[in-house]
C-alpha cells in the first residue's frame, strides 16, 4: 500500500510505523485510518515481522487524537448508529487479532485519542518531553473510549479520572506517567527511536511463535476471572510448546512439554 499519512518500512524482522503528518500534530484524519489498519494486518500477517513499533514525526508531537479540522470521518457518520469505534481501525490487539508485540516511543504531545495506540501497546516508552493530557473536556466532549482502555491497563481509578475531567490543564509528565504504569521507562530524547529499536530487536531474536503465544495468552486473560484465565493460559504452552522447538537463528529450543 502507497501510504502518505504513515511511513512503514520492515528491516531486520522489525516493522516501524510512524505517524507522518506532523504539521497536524500526527492528528489521525480518514488516511490515517486506512493505512494504520493496513499496517496491522501487514505485521500480523507477515511472517517475516516478529516485532512492531511504533513512532511518529515532527518535534511537538507524538499524536493529538482525532483530526478536529476535519478529515476524520470514517468512524463518525450522519447517523450515530452507524458510528464506530476508532479503535476497530487503529488498535492493534482487540479488533485486529496482532499478537506481535507493538513497543511504542512517545514524545512531545500525546492527548486524548493518541490513547488508542497506547491501550493495546505491549512495551510504552517516552521521552523526558512528553505530555500526556485529555482535551476533551475542554471541549465539551464525552471522554469514555480513551479512558476505560487506560482502566484496563490498570492504570489507577483516580488518576484516569483526574486526566479524563481536567482536562489540558491536567498534564501527565514523564515521571508521573512512569509511576503510574503508563510508560515503563523514560529516555532522553535523542534517545527515543534508538531504545524502542534496541528492546524491539532483542525480543525479535526470540523464538516468534513462543513469543507471540505469550502475548496472546496474557492479552486473552484479561477479559477472565483468575481462576479461568489459568486454565484458558494452559492450552498456550501446551500448543506452543509441544517439543522441541527451532529458534530462527536455527538453533534448537528445548521442549517446555513433551
Amino acid at each position: 500500500m502507497e501510504c502518505t499519512a504513515i511511513e512503514f518500512e520492515v528491516r531486520d524482522h522489525i516493522a516501524t510505523i510512524t505517524l507522518n503528518r506532523p504539521e497536524q500534530y500526527n492528528s489521525f484524519n480518514d488516511a490515517m485510518g486506512r493505512e494504520i489498519e493496513w499496517a496491522w494486518q501487514e505485521v500480523r500477517d507477515n511472517d517475516d515481522i516478529h516485532v512492531a513499533v511504533l513512532q511518529a514525526n515532527g518535534e511537538k508531537a507524538f499524536c493529538t487524537g482525532v483530526d478536529i479540522k476535519g478529515g476524520a470521518t470514517w468512524f463518525t457518520k450522519s447517523n450515530p448508529w452507524n458510528s464506530f469505534d476508532p479503535g476497530v481501525t487503529l488498535s492493534p490487539k482487540l479488533h485486529h487479532k496482532v499478537w506481535k508485540p507493538v513497543i511504542v516511543a512517545v514524545h512531545g504531545l500525546c492527548a486524548g485519542g493518541a490513547m488508542y495506540f497506547l491501550n493495546e501497546a505491549d512495551i510504552i516508552i517516552c521521552s523526558d518531553d512528553a505530555e500526556f493530557f485529555d482535551p476533551h473536556a475542554n471541549g465539551g466532549i464525552v471522554s469514555a473510549l480513551e479512558p476505560i482502555g487506560m482502566v484496563a491497563r490498570n492504570v489507577p481509578l483516580g488518576d484516569v479520572l483526574r486526566w479524563a475531567l481536567m482536562g489540558n490543564e491536567e498534564r501527565l509528565t514523564p515521571e508521573t506517567a512512569l509511576r503510574l504504569g503508563i510508560v515503563s521507562e523514560v529516555v532522553p530524547r535523542a534517545e527515543l527511536r534508538d531504545r524502542a529499536r534496541e528492546i524491539a530487536h532483542s525480543i525479535s531474536e526470540r523464538n516468534p511463535v513462543a513469543i507471540q503465544g505469550t502475548v496472546r495468552a496474557i492479552w486473552e486473560s484479561l477479559d477472565l476471572t483468575r481462576s479461568a484465565a489459568l486454565q484458558q493460559g494452559l492450552a498456550y504452552p501446551l500448543i506452543g510448546n509441544p517439543g522441541e522447538g527451532v529458534h530462527p537463528s536455527g538453533k534448537k529450543v528445548p521442549p517446555t512439554y513433551r
